[in-house]
């Protein structure tokens, strides 16, 4: 049996001497202790040597695609082909080539493996000819060169690219934003209807650059520019401008701002084109399914691909709201429903009552998106068409859900309550031990202010009998008194008339009569008053 062994600096074809032992697998390792050990089972039959590393480089590339060398198809039909004799081979999809294209019968199993490991450990003492220094050398430049061989193949598969290229964007846009308020501040000194009339900022500059001055808008060609109502206002506002008047030198600055706003401008569209091609090669699902700019900010906010594949659904839905959701649990209040996400379509269209429903689906597929770009062979966006469209179907059944209209018994069901647990823990009640009939402790508002009144009722009708029966009964005196006071000057009526009899049948006297009704109406008074 003849044995197949790359190294860096060549290829050996080993014969095995004695195939006896080789049937002991566990104590092969035994037999390649010492190189004097190892020559006894294997001895090398032809070594190929490779001249450069280009060309080690050139022979191990095919060995990983699994596809033959020139190099290596000529020693195999030149030795093992007249040798007659099976080939042991370390890779599987290798020997299978071998067998499909040179007729070779190979073997790969556990022993051989084994076989290998045992030759790797004595390879100085079983290669001739060949230093150990030169065999470190040949290997660490053939590593290196692999790797840059690896690098320059799957450039389309580079997302640094993609990072460095979203960076700018946003970086392009915060400049354009700046130099364009800058710009229409600046003119809107010398004319500052022109603002207002062309909302448009490129088209704005445009106009800037071609006409400068607003003396020259009257004379001036627009109509590549602006539709032909705008040319016109814009003419009669340049006639009756309310602006100051500037010098050539203003103007020329002006003019020169104007000319970097247009360049960033056209230089932007360019890298947007730009990142559209790269992401369409990098990640077609992801583009598919969110858009290319949503895309790249979660490629680069994660770092590459391979590192926004390892995150979970979950952390991709809230990818770029890290301060929202750490405010959130540090508050104990809700946390964010979606992140970078935010800005792809399908959530844009959706109403907010929907957002939060839309944006974690949208997440699960993107992940199943981002992983089929990372990890797949297949550059084709058939599976992230296939998941978007499920997606938008998913959208309208939520969005028809409130507008479609349910009558009949299918109100009951059409209805979902929420879901609110409620404990029914009971507590044991002290009261039912009692006979004694109970009466609450705390009284009603309402009772309590009926009572008062009626309280209050009955005080004043109290208050008003008595005082009806002490006004009755002062009247009762008031009388009685009188009718006293009236026999009392009934008698002395009688006694003066008695004395007066013969004075005045003597001499008349008119004061007495006068004074005496006088002097009654005193004197009762005073009675009144003192009883």
């Amino acid at each position: 049996m003849l044995v197949l062994f790359e190294t860096s600096v060549g290829y050996a074809i080993f014969k095995v001497l004695n195939e006896k032992k080789l049937q002991e697998v566990d104590s092969l390792w035994k037999e390649f202790e010492t190189p004097e050990k190892a020559n006894k089972i294997v001895k090398l039959k032809h070594f190929e040597k490779f001249q450069d590393t280009a060309e080690a480089l050139a022979a191990f590339t095919a060995l990983m695609e699994g596809k033959i060398n020139k190099q290596l198809k000529k020693v195999l039909k030149k030795i093992v082909k007249e040798a007659h004799e099976p080939l042991a081979v370390a890779d599987a999809k290798l020997g299978g080539v071998i067998k499909e294209k040179l007729n070779l019968s190979c073997i790969h199993s556990p022993v051989v493996n084994e076989l290998m490991r045992g030759i790797r450990s004595q390879m100085d003492g079983l290669i001739p000819g060949v230093e150990p220094r030169e065999m470190t050398a040949m290997c660490l430049g053939l590593a290196h060169s692999l790797s840059r061989y690896r690098l320059k193949f799957s450039a389309d598969k580079v997302d640094t690219m993609i990072v460095q290229a979203i960076s700018l964007l946003d970086d392009l846009d915060k400049e354009l934003n700046n130099y364009i308020m800058r710009c229409r501040e600046w003119y809107g000194w010398h004319f500052p209807e022109l603002g207002k009339i062309i909302s448009d900022n490129l088209t704005y500059c445009k106009c800037l650059q071609k006409v400068g001055d607003r003396k020259n808008y009257a004379s001036a060609q627009l109509s590549e520019l602006l539709p032909e109502e705008v040319e016109a206002e814009v003419k009669a506002a340049a006639e009756i401008s309310m602006g100051t008047e500037v010098s050539e030198e203003d103007i020329c600055n002006i003019l020169h701002l104007c000319t970097q706003v247009i360049e960033i401008s056209e230089y932007r569209t360019q890298l947007y084109e730009y990142l559209q091609n790269r992401m369409m090669a990098i990640a077609p699902n992801v583009t598919v399914m969110v858009g290319e700019l949503v895309g790249a900010r979660l490629i680069a906010h994660a770092g590459s691909l391979l590192n926004l594949a390892k995150h979970a659904a979950s952390t991709v839905q809230i990818l770029g709201a890290e301060k929202a959701l750490f405010r959130a649990l540090k508050s104990r209040r809700d946390t964010p429903k979606y992140g970078l996400i935010y800005h792809a379509s399908l959530v844009g269209q959706t109403s907010p009552k929907h957002k939060g429903k839309i944006s974690r689906m949208l997440a699960a597929k993107t992940v199943l998106a981002i992983r089929y770009d990372a990890f797949g062979e297949d550059s084709s966006s058939a599976m992230g068409v296939e998941n978007r469209a499920k997606l938008e179907a998913r959208l309208r059944t939520l969005e028809d859900r409130g507008i479609r209209k349910i009558s009949g018994t299918g109100k009951a069901l059409a209805k979902a309550e929420k879901y609110e647990h409620k404990s029914e823990v009971k507590t044991y009640d002290p009261s039912g031990d009692s006979t004694l009939p109970t009466y609450s402790k705390k009284r009603k508002i309402e009772q309590v202010d009926k009572e008062d009144e009626v309280i209050e009722k009955k005080a004043k009708k109290a208050k008003v009998k008595i005082k009806v029966e002490e006004e009755e009964e002062e009247g009762v005196q008031v009388v009685e008194e009188q009718e006293t006071s009236v026999k009392k000057k009934k008698k002395k009526d009688k006694k003066k008339h008695v004395k007066e009899e013969p004075l005045s049948e003597e001499e008349p006297c008119t004061s007495t009569a006068v004074a005496s009704p006088e002097k009654k109406k005193k004197k009762k008074k005073k009675k009144v008053n003192e009883d």
